[in-house]
């Protein structure tokens, strides 16, 4: 598995453990120079989407992979933290829904974190 696999991997695994919901991973680095993975998800409230961010950030600290940036505070709806080859989108329901990135970038590929760790 490659570090840019690793990392999707990993970031989903910290979001499945806070309960996150319709995780899902979308592969760009056909379509965008961007980054090779989105990994979406989103929490029933604040305080979840929170809990989520937090837990991304330690899994992703402990395995190496720091945050390049952080878009987004403790009262935000969608908070993005970008690793570079991963972007990591956390929503609440509402504003998932309203954005629709899996529509947006609907030209990536879908892949499982099974897919990736072959």
């Amino acid at each position: 598995m490659n570090k840019q696999a690793e990392m999707a991997v990993t970031a989903y695994k910290a979001l499945s453990e806070k309960k996150g919901e319709d995780i899902t991973i979308i592969e760009i680095s056909q379509i965008s120079i961007m980054a090779d993975y989105f990994v979406i998800s989103n929490g029933a409230n604040l305080p979840q989407v929170q809990a989520m961010v937090e837990n991304v950030q330690e899994k992703m600290g402990k395995s190496g992979f720091e945050v390049k940036r952080v878009e987004g505070n403790r009262s935000s709806s969608w908070i993005l933290l970008d690793y570079g080859d991963v972007v990591v989108h956390i929503f609440d329901k509402e504003d998932r829904l309203f954005y629709d990135l899996e529509r947006i970038w609907s030209d990536g590929k879908t892949v499982t974190p099974e897919e990736l760790q072959q």
